[in-house]
């Protein structure tokens, strides 16, 4: 599919999904012959994790490094296995606390929102 059916589809901009595929974060499948940047299912599968973590505040080499470490247990190859799940037993502790946070600071806005709600009434 080209990118303008996975954008609607993932709910992102052509800008946000062209600029991965320029530093490297996710880069498609393929080319049409036109040179239309062409994405599979699987693309799209990953476009949403990284979607995911993005309110996180993951940087785009964490998520890179993230996308690595899932495709090497999806792998199932030996080779690396066990180094990839530590790293994401880092990777979910980290976006367990991110995620903390997040709830925290929507607490306090809720809170603003609720006394100057209470204010104007």
């Amino acid at each position: 599919m080209q990118i303008g059916e996975v954008a609607a589809r993932t709910e992102l901009s052509l800008r946000s999904l062209r600029h991965w595929d320029e530093v490297g974060l996710l880069r498609p499948s393929g080319r049409s012959d036109g040179g239309f940047r062409q994405y599979t299912e699987a693309d799209v599968e990953k476009i949403l994790l990284i979607r995911r973590m993005k309110p996180l505040g993951f940087t785009l080499e964490q998520m890179a490094a993230a996308l690595r470490d899932i495709e090497a247990l999806d792998a199932g190859s030996e080779a690396g296995v066990a180094e990839a799940r530590a790293r994401l037993v880092g990777t979910l502790a980290d976006a367990t606390a991110r995620r903390t946070d997040l709830e925290r600071r929507l607490a306090m806005a809720d809170e603003f929102i609720a006394l100057l709600g209470d204010r104007l009434a």
